[in-house]
């Protein structure tokens, strides 16, 4: 009798994280700081009342403000709410 070897190659899988984007929010001329404020609370609901002031503020002087990084599906869906509300906004990749 001979014994034989059975060699079974391991097939892990590896998973890497999905790539995150950053939301921006783009000051403007038009919008009230209440609205801005209004609607980052409304379109990304994780955000607080001062987190979203902290966002206005940001934007107004310095021109851009991170809103939220997330994933892409999520960081579209942000974005063109922000828009809907008549906000400037853009994603990027977070590097």
């Amino acid at each position: 009798m001979s014994v034989e070897t059975i060699e079974r190659s391991s097939t892990s899988t590896i998973r890497k994280p999905a790539p995150r984007y950053r939301v921006l929010l783009h000051n403007d001329d038009f919008n009230t700081m209440e609205h801005v404020v209004e609607s980052l609370m409304k379109v990304v609901p994780s955000l607080t009342m001062p987190q979203a002031v902290d966002i206005m503020m940001q934007a107004h002087t310095a021109e851009v403000a991170l809103v939220i990084t997330c994933a892409l599906e999520h960081a579209e869906f942000y974005c063109e709410g922000l828009r809907g509300r008549g906000l400037t906004s853009s994603i990027e990749p977070d590097e």
